[in-house]
């Protein structure tokens, strides 16, 4: 027996781009990430392409901007691809390079995300602010909170 979405799951679904980002440079040294990628991370924006259907999300997420700072990210920086499902978990590439357990849950109207490394745990938050507007709540196993708003395209 499969297990059904939830009946009032809210649509992630559409193409997303970084308006603005609060306090995501400190929360990335309280990651330990050295100070030329979160330099690049201030002038590096980033576009997400979410297909959902239900429970089932598709995130592509995609690092985009000029200048010789996004040269300086390695490759698997420049974008990733999520496909899980809410309630379940995956693998991925973290900020800091080293490969991640990532698990998912709801969390009321959101989306909750504990990334997993050999050295460190943080969670992400996944909210619809509005019909335009998702935020993205991150805080680091120090308590550092950043936000990060994006608005549909």
């Amino acid at each position: 027996m499969t297990e059904e979405a939830r009946p009032s799951s809210p649509s992630f679904e559409g193409n997303w781009r970084l308006e603005t980002s609060e306090n995501f440079e400190d929360f990335l040294y309280d990651l330990n990430i050295g100070l030329l990628k979160r330099k690049a991370a201030k002038v590096v924006s980033s576009e997400h392409h979410i297909t959902q259907d239900g429970d089932n999300m598709d995130v592509q997420v995609i690092a985009t901007g000029e200048g010789t700072l996004l040269s300086q990210i390695p490759l698997g920086s420049k974008g990733k691809h999520q496909k899980y499902t809410v309630g379940g978990s995956f693998t991925e590439s973290d900020f800091n390079g080293d490969e991640a357990e990532v698990s998912t849950s709801w969390d009321g109207e959101c989306i909750m995300e504990v990334h997993k490394t050999k050295n460190l745990e943080y969670t992400l938050k996944r909210e619809l602010q509005d019909d335009n507007t998702m935020v993205l709540h991150l805080q680091s196993p120090k308590g550092t909170q950043a936000r990060r708003i994006y608005k549909k395209m």
